[in-house]
């Protein structure tokens, strides 16, 4: 595949993916829309959601972000009240975050709607549409786990070569993206 027509798939694969999550967006609406939470917040949240007890650098890692931005972040959703920090007991120097209860519950049940809307449209799928997505969801997990860590990486990567990607605590059951609601 010739450069040309390899931007142009990234081009089409974002456009796809924006649209899913725009539309989606519209049907279900946005996960504690009370507290008008930023796409880097809501991000960091679905992270520890899925990774109970995470640490900031774990989380940092993960959202390909510096700890210090992460650290941020913990600070806010604190005070929003829907982050707690503890203290690690076996090495008084970690910090664990975890998602208060309602926090948790509200952000199930937004993934939970989002995840049946999906799943009616996917339903009205052929058998062998569905069955080409799935395998083709492999691939769109290597192509972002092969993407750099950060733009000085790519602009010293050649051309067709990989970076290893960085070992991800978060398990790949949602895509990742600073686009959310």
């Amino acid at each position: 595949m010739s450069d040309e027509n390899a931007a142009g798939l990234a081009d089409d694969l974002y456009d796809v993916i924006g649209l899913l999550r725009r539309r989606s967006r519209r049907l279900v609406g946005a996960p504690l829309p009370e507290l008008a939470l930023s796409g880097a917040q809501l991000e960091l949240m679905r992270v520890v959601r899925r990774n109970p007890g995470i640490t900031v650098a774990e989380s940092a890692r993960v959202l390909g972000l510096a700890a210090n931005t992460v650290s941020t972040l913990v600070g806010q959703l604190l005070a929003l009240e829907v982050l707690v920090r503890q203290r690690d007991t076996s090495d008084r120097r970690v910090a664990r975050l975890d998602l208060t209860p309602s926090a948790r519950e509200g952000l199930e049940q937004w993934r939970d709607r989002r995840a049946q809307s999906t799943a009616v449209a996917l339903s009205g799928l052929p058998a062998a549409d569905r069955a080409r997505l799935a395998a083709a969801l492999p691939t769109i997990a290597r192509i972002a786990a092969d993407l750099p860590e950060s733009p000085d990486l790519a602009a010293s990567q050649p051309s067709g070569s990989a970076v290893p990607a960085t070992p991800a605590v978060d398990r790949p059951d949602e895509p990742s993206s600073a686009d959310l609601p």
